[in-house]
């Protein structure tokens, strides 16, 4: 009797026609539905993100107060964006002045000029951009540094955390302006040290939201199946806690930069800021060393004045409108 190959052999027989091929079989058919279940995750991942983009922006439309401080931010970040374009670049030079000293303003300088004769209104536009600049890195540095310490005081707890709340408690209790004057007359007279100067005063409040944020994150099932799973400390603050707290440092952020360009404009006016640049705060020192308010030159002064001001609230508002987006508990008004 004849025996089939197959079965003499010991070879398996092969698959019937339109069977599923074995893992690992030939073509590579697992490997490419692993790349292509890779490229889906990391398009469905991007359509999440565009769809929560979408969703926080009508959200945040609805807030007429932020829309209102979003345009004046707007308005300001352009014009001093393009301010070499508008006022030139050498706005702030002294020795070719295009006016007499203290004109009123007029058609040829709206905003009047300064003691030197100086345009005030390039002055603003072109101070603008080291007000702007300098109240976004502190407020960056302010944050970062809030975040980092409030994370980890609320994740590894024990001492670490108590030694860091304590330390953020002193800083708390301390004025954040005489401490930033402190620093500013330590170091050398630069933008950096302004920066420096308000970043390293301005965290606790940070510190402080972010750690209730995090033990209340802490205390919810998938962190506890993340770490049964082998995740560890990097891993669970960095994929879990710190996304879940995003939205409370982003509100905190545009918060923390209205407080940061006023500090700025302080620390300029009392003539701790880079003399070489000019800045809001700069040319209210300026009105103030030339004698403006006693005699009388009231546009020396109410154009940086308004300007910080303005900034200052745009900033407010629309973190106020982020925080009401991202918590809508906490009733903010529109």
């Amino acid at each position: 009797m004849t025996t089939d190959k197959d079965t003499t052999t010991g070879t398996p027989a092969a698959p019937p026609a339109g069977a599923p091929t074995a893992p690992g079989g030939a073509g590579g058919a697992v490997g490419a539905e692993g790349a292509d279940g890779t490229g889906g995750a990391r398009a469905f991942a991007r359509r999440r993100r565009r769809a929560s983009t979408a969703r926080f922006w009508r959200q945040y439309r609805t807030h007429r107060s932020g829309l209102v401080g979003l345009a004046a931010l707007l308005l300001f970040a352009l014009a001093a964006l393009a301010a070499p374009l508008l006022v030139g670049s050498d706005v702030d030079a002294v020795t070719d002045a295009p006016g007499s000293p203290l004109e009123r303003p007029s058609a040829a300088f709206p905003f009047g000029t300064d003691r030197f004769g100086r345009d005030l209104f390039g002055l603003v536009i072109w101070g603008g951009r080291v007000s702007l600049l300098v109240g976004l890195l502190a407020a960056v540095l302010s944050v970062a540094i809030g975040t980092l310490i409030g994370v980890t005081a609320g994740h590894f707890g024990g001492w670490y955390a108590t030694v860091a709340m304590r330390v953020t408690d002193w800083f708390l209790v301390m004025p954040t302006l005489v401490l930033a004057i402190a620093l500013a007359t330590v170091m050398s007279r630069s933008l950096v040290t302004v920066v420096v100067a308000i970043g390293v005063t301005t965290w606790p409040t940070t510190a402080r939201l972010v750690r209730a944020q995090t033990l209340a994150v802490e205390t919810r099932p998938y962190i506890e199946r993340a770490r049964a799973l082998g995740g560890g400390h990097r891993h669970v603050m960095s994929r879990h806690v710190l996304p879940n707290v995003m939205p409370l440092v982003l509100a905190q952020t545009t918060l923390i930069i209205s407080a940061a360009i006023l500090a700025e404009a302080t620390l300029a006016f009392l003539g701790l800021g880079d003399p070489t640049v000019v800045s809001w705060g700069g040319l209210l020192q300026d009105a103030r060393e030339a004698g403006a308010v006693s005699a009388g030159h009231w546009w020396y002064l109410v154009p940086p004045g308004v300007a910080i001001a303005v900034v200052a609230l745009a900033f407010t508002l629309c973190g106020r409108a982020v925080e009401s987006v991202l918590n809508p508990r906490l009733g903010v008004s529109r």
